[in-house]
């Protein structure tokens, strides 16, 4: 199973990836079955992150190409990964569907020219035709205020500036992105305003994916 876990910045995906891959490997360990993975976000080996922070018109093009392109090739690691083809599966902090809610938001916002976006989207819908939806979708549903407050907390430097206004901006795009996935795939939609236990998450994940709808979407998924 490929599982996307997505949000607003801040939102805690990172924590969430690595504590539901650990229990799942945990759970896989016991029953003989293929290992679980978590695969992060290219944070530290982003060389825009600084940059686009202090100028958001001038880097926003240079950091959503580095984005998707660095997402895309996770993605094909994602789909390839011996673990994952024989039981196991992966859980991704942030998947390629989302580099478009912000990519989308820069243009609306004017930080992004026509010109760039129409660049970006097309070079998107090129790699769309190699790429495989997750099975499921865990979103996690973060009010702005948390998310700030969370960033303020984690201490990354470059993000500790980042106004409300950019992520109450962010979170209408991902209220959007959520409907349109469910077009696509099975979504989960977790409360995350305060944290809950991986136990609580992987029970609605079972729940989501067991019922004879799903099962059936997940086998024309999978062919």
């Amino acid at each position: 199973m490929f599982i996307g876990v997505s949000g607003l910045i801040g939102a805690g995906k990172s924590t969430l990836t690595r504590e539901l891959a650990e229990h799942l490997d945990s759970s896989a360990k016991n029953a003989v079955q293929g290992r679980w993975s978590p695969v992060f976000e290219p944070v530290e080996t982003n060389p825009y992150l600084e940059d686009f922070y202090k100028d958001i018109p001038r880097w926003t093009f240079n950091m959503q190409m580095f984005l998707m392109a660095s997402r895309f090739r996770q993605h094909q690691e994602v789909i390839w990964d011996p673990c994952h083809r024989k039981g196991g599966g992966i859980v991704q902090d942030r998947t390629i569907y989302e580099d478009t809610i912000f990519a989308r938001m820069h243009r609306d916002d004017g930080l992004m020219p026509d010109r760039d976006w129409d660049t970006y989207i097309t070079h998107f819908h090129v790699m769309q035709g190699f790429l495989r939806y997750p099975d499921v979708i865990l979103y996690l549903r973060c009010s702005p205020t948390r998310a700030a407050e969370r960033i303020q907390t984690r201490g990354r430097s470059v993000e500790k500036e980042i106004p409300i206004a950019y992520l109450e901006s962010l979170n209408a795009g991902y209220e959007e992105f959520v409907q349109e996935m469910k077009q696509y795939t099975i979504v989960v939609e977790l409360d995350w305003d305060e944290f809950q236990p991986t136990e609580d998450v992987v029970a609605a994940i079972r729940e989501a994916t067991e019922s004879r709808t799903a099962q059936k979407f997940l086998r024309s998924l999978r062919r």
